[in-house]
């Protein structure tokens, strides 16, 4: 794959609040209206991920009727495009190893 067929690739990116770690059993017993406190301090930056990647930080804004990030930092050319090209693969192989644990736990495997 030549530069620019890389360049016309469409990655995901994200914008992380904040995260936690809890138990599969924590988790498979979320209801609505469940409150999950996260661990990074309200005033904090927010990070811009691609591929689930960090790459940039910035701060929430509203744009119309959305929100959006005003990017403070971002890291190099080169650590977006390998975030961008590299975590490809291991995405998908997190989401095929996710599916059929989750078959697993649906068909009462485990």
């Amino acid at each position: 794959m030549n530069l620019d067929q890389v360049l016309k690739l469409e990655v995901p990116v994200g914008v992380l609040l904040g995260e936690r770690r809890m138990r599969v059993s924590e988790v498979v017993s979320l209801v609505p209206g469940a409150i999950l406190e996260l661990t990074k301090n309200a005033e904090s930056e927010l990070d811009l991920t691609v591929n689930g990647r960090p790459v940039a930080t910035g701060t929430a804004v509203k744009v119309g009727e959305n929100f959006g990030i005003r990017l403070k930092f971002i890291g190099t050319a080169m650590d977006r495009l390998q975030a961008a090209t590299k975590a490809q693969e291991q995405a998908s192989q997190q989401e095929d190893d996710a599916a059929a644990l989750a078959e697993q736990l649906l068909s009462g495997q485990l």
